[in-house]
């Protein structure tokens, strides 16, 4: 019976998870990653070829047990802009708390930590295009205000809405969770918006 079945690679992944959100200024290996999940360091490796791919895959894990799609079904679902806007910092500055223990270790390891660094940016990658989409749904009302290109107010929106501001707003700052959302919509509808729109 082959070693590379679901069960594993959900063992891998769970362990990998595990020990990123416990121990965030540490490096994960493969090696302590096995030890965890129960199995040899080789069983790791014939599920993921690369670190780099199992931390990407790590991330990717955690949205799928934390049902993500459901989170941002409202924002896709949204009729204007203005709704999909408000809805994905719903979505998304609900999501910062669920994701920010391997948010924090992915960041305190990236700087010299290749694979980690690659997991970082492919997790920052498809926040930023969630924004683009909203950014678009705004820009298709005719709203995002004309001293922006569509790639300026994403990147806005990008900043704006970043693991780093989140930290500091409600960990360094203490704002309560439904405080800093509600701030981030009205300061996202103040920078971006046409000044007849706010």
């Amino acid at each position: 019976m082959s070693s590379k079945t679901p069960n594993t690679q959900d063992r891998i992944l769970s362990a990998a998870l595990k020990l990123l959100e416990g121990n965030p200024h540490k490096e994960v290996r493969m090696s302590d990653i096995a030890k965890r999940a129960g199995i040899s360091r080789q069983a790791v490796y014939l599920h993921f070829p690369t670190r780099a791919e199992l931390l990407v895959a790590t991330t990717k894990y955690l949205d799928d047990i934390s049902n993500v799609d459901a989170r941002f079904a409202q924002s896709r679902a949204a009729k204007t802009g203005l709704e999909r806007l408000d809805a994905f910092i719903d979505a998304w500055g609900g999501y910062i708390p669920v994701t920010y223990g391997v948010a924090k270790a992915l960041l305190a390891m990236k700087d010299t930590d290749e694979a980690a660094d690659l997991a970082w940016k492919n997790r920052m990658q498809a926040v930023r295009e969630r924004c683009a989409a909203a950014i678009k749904a705004l820009n298709n009302d005719g709203l995002v205000d004309p001293r922006y290109t569509t790639e300026q107010a994403t990147d806005i929106l990008w900043t704006l809405l970043s693991v780093r501001n989140w930290e500091q707003f409600t960990q360094d700052c203490d704002w309560a969770q439904e405080h800093y959302i509600e701030t981030m919509k009205t300061m996202a509808r103040q920078t971006l918006l046409s000044a007849q729109q706010v």
